[in-house]
This record gives structure tokens, C-alpha cells and sequence, in this order.
């Protein structure tokens, strides 16, 4: 097989940058090890940023996110005893869409096959070669044959546990990485959400989250212990917590329904420089992951491959170099801006040691600031919905 740029990975990112390359006459094939229903369906981050919704509409697949998706133009913070609103929308001018990362997939999937895209899924044990020449070979099994996908450049938008970053030699590239002393036990419920925007709440017990997928579904999340047994959270455990965490302003209590899936997921940051390498490209949670407290994942994904897409035009349409040379440095300067951001909002609002007072008393005040300062509002405001620039 041939074509012009390999992407290895169907989530977002790989998605939509398949797609901008096609809106600029640029052929690529993506493939994906796993099958369309498990990649349609597997829930992860569901706020998108302004700049993503912007990003998602302009290019043609933003239809269904339209009239589906619950834009939020604040949030609220729950701390003390208290309750405060940050009006993102009046600081800022901007907002933030809720819309699962599962139905982005479906949108783009549903996009690149009308218009005749090449999406392998099932495409088992990729090995990445030649990528320091001018012919790049993605080797890949698939309906039990050994196949080659030839290409000018190689996308590597296949995640954390994905192939494409250890196909870069030893030594070239620099990680840095924290893990944090604490987990997010999470839940989706059919409940509809009791409130119109998400409320983050810090605890004596614990972080709290509450947030939703759709009018009907609630997805609601819990700090624990990083080596938490989710065996250990039957529902009527994690309902009590919930309300202990979320239940502290007179008059206002969370609605209940079944709980539909649970599960445990650690926190941590990690940052992988440089982002390419030769003729591969990485993108994604392929080089970057950050705590999803300040919703950034899927959000830097697609800002990503939103400059490759440039890139790899500007290559291709007029022989430039810059771009593509240049994109690392690029992606990297967002990437740490939302690292910082997301390290701030965890440790401002989860315990990070429980019997600490002076923590304790130092996030108070914190979170007061953010509450009475409009200034400081404003800078919580502008990072949460996407720095236009960075």
C-alpha cells in the first residue's frame, strides 16, 4: 500500500488530522488496532475547549456537536461550606462545550468513510521502519496477512501504550513525568444532572467532580487512593460519598440513578520532547498526558494535529520546510502551559496529604482568591477554555 501520510491510531487525534489532510487534498490511512466498536465506544474526556468546538464546526464534522453538545459558560467551586460561580464566559468571552470524546470518534469516523477514507482497524502488531529516509514503512498484520503501508511521513496518534514513541531511538528523546498520590474512581449514572454546569469541589474528605454526558446522563468522579480496589465501591458506597463531597450548600442534593460503569483511574503528568523525529510525527497522549482536572487531553490532541495539518500543507503545497521543522517547539509551548495549569487546579483542589492542615488552609485561601478576585478569575477562566494562542 501506499500513500502519502501514515497514521498509526483512530482516536482524535489521528482521526481528525486524517481529516484536515483530506480537506486539503493530502491522502492518508489510519490504522487502528482496534475495532470500530471498541474505539466508538471506550469513554474518556468529554469537554472540549472553544478552540476545539471552533476547530471541530469549521472543518464540517461539528454538526451533531451543535445540537447535541451542553455548552457551559462557568463553573463552580465548592469549598468550605461555600459556593462560588467563575462566569467563564463573561471574563473570557469564550466557553466550553460538553460533548463525550466517544461521539468526537464517531463524528470523524462517520466523516472520513462518507468521503471514501482508509481506516484499517484491526491492524495488529504495527512496526515502524525507515523513518529516518525518505520512504517510511508502517508493517502491520491485518485479516491474518502481512502488509506494508508506505508513506512519506509517519503519525504516531496511537497513545501512551502505542508503538510509534518506541519506535524513536534510545537517547533521543527526554521525559519528564509526576505521579500523584491519588486517584479518580469515576462513574457514569443514569441520573439527569441536578446542576447546569460542572462543580468542582474540594473536601475534607476528598476532590469531588460533578459533571455530565447528556440531559439523562450523569458522569461523576471521586478522589481515592491510587491503589483503591474498585471491588471496594459497591453504589450505595460511592452514592454516600458522593453527598458527603458534593451535598454542602443548604438546599441542593445530587439526583441518583444506576450506576452503568465505574472504574479507577491514576493521575499523573508526563511530557516527552521532542515531538518528532525524522519523519515521524508524534501527537496526542503519545508524548503528552496531564491529570484531567483542568480537562486538557483531548483538547491539546486536536490543537496538535491542527498544526500538523499546516505542516504537512505547507510541505506539500509549496515545498516549505518551517512548519514541520518548527512544530515541536510549537505543540510544546501549549503543551506545558496546560501541564502548569492542570498541576495548579489538582493541587489547589484534591488532598493532597489528608491530616494536613496547612495545606488545607493554604487551598482555602486559594480557591477564596479565585472566588473574589477577578483577576484571578479571569486567568482560571482563560486557561480552562483555551488560550487562543500560546
Amino acid at each position: 500500500m501506499r500513500t502519502q501520510v501514515g497514521i498509526v491510531g483512530a482516536g482524535p487525534a489521528g482521526l481528525m488530522l486524517s481529516h484536515l489532510l483530506h480537506l486539503r487534498g493530502i491522502e492518508s490511512v489510519v490504522l487502528e488496532s482496534r475495532s470500530r466498536d471498541h474505539v466508538e465506544h471506550r469513554l474518556r474526556a468529554g469537554v472540549l475547549e472553544q478552540g476545539s468546538v471552533d476547530l471541530l464546526c469549521r472543518s464540517g464534522v461539528g454538526e451533531r456537536l451543535r445540537r447535541e453538545g451542553l455548552r457551559h459558560e462557568g463553573i463552580e467551586l465548592r469549598f468550605a461550606g461555600e459556593s462560588h460561580r467563575v462566569p467563564m464566559a463573561e471574563l473570557t468571552g469564550r466557553a466550553i462545550t460538553v460533548y463525550g470524546q466517544q461521539e468526537v470518534v464517531k463524528d470523524l469516523i462517520a466523516a472520513r468513510l462518507a468521503a471514501g477514507g482508509s481506516i484499517l482497524f484491526e491492524a495488529d502488531a504495527v512496526r515502524l521502519d525507515g523513518l529516518d529516509s525518505d520512504t517510511p514503512v508502517v508493517h502491520f498484520r491485518r485479516d491474518g496477512r502481512d502488509e506494508e503501508l508506505h508513506c512519506d511521513f509517519v503519525a504516531g496518534c496511537d497513545g501512551f501504550h502505542g508503538v510509534s514513541r518506541a519506535a524513536v531511538p534510545e537517547g533521543v528523546l527526554t521525559t519528564y513525568e509526576r505521579a500523584y498520590p491519588f486517584a479518580w474512581l469515576g462513574v457514569l449514572a443514569a441520573a439527569a444532572p441536578a446542576v447546569d454546569e460542572l462543580i468542582y469541589a474540594n473536601h475534607e474528605r476528598g476532590f469531588a467532580l460533578y459533571s455530565m454526558r447528556s440531559p439523562e446522563i450523569s458522569r461523576l468522579y471521586l478522589q481515592v487512593a491510587p491503589d483503591e480496589d474498585i471491588a471496594a465501591w459497591p453504589d450505595e458506597r460511592i452514592w454516600t460519598e458522593l453527598r458527603a463531597r458534593l451535598e454542602t450548600v443548604p438546599g441542593w442534593s445530587l439526583n441518583e440513578g444506576p450506576i452503568l460503569e465505574k472504574s479507577i483511574t491514576g493521575m499523573r503528568s508526563f511530557v516527552v520532547e521532542p515531538m518528532r523525529w525524522e519523519r515521524l510525527f508524534l501527537a496526542g497522549d503519545a508524548v503528552h498526558i496531564v491529570p484531567p482536572t483542568g480537562a486538557k487531553g483531548m483538547n491539546l490532541a486536536l490543537a496538535d494535529v491542527a498544526l500538523l495539518g499546516d505542516a504537512f500543507a505547507a510541505w506539500y503545497d509549496e515545498g516549505r520546510t518551517d512548519l514541520l521543522d518548527g512544530y515541536s517547539a510549537t505543540a510544546l509551548r501549549r503543551v506545558w502551559r496546560a501541564q502548569h495549569f492542570s498541576w495548579w487546579m489538582t493541587s489547589m483542589l484534591h488532598r493532597l496529604e489528608r491530616d494536613d492542615p496547612y495545606e488545607t488552609k493554604l487551598q482555602t485561601a486559594t480557591l477564596r482568591y479565585v472566588a473574589t478576585s477577578e483577576a484571578y478569575a479571569r486567568s482560571l477562566s482563560e486557561n480552562y477554555v483555551g488560550l487562543p494562542e500560546v
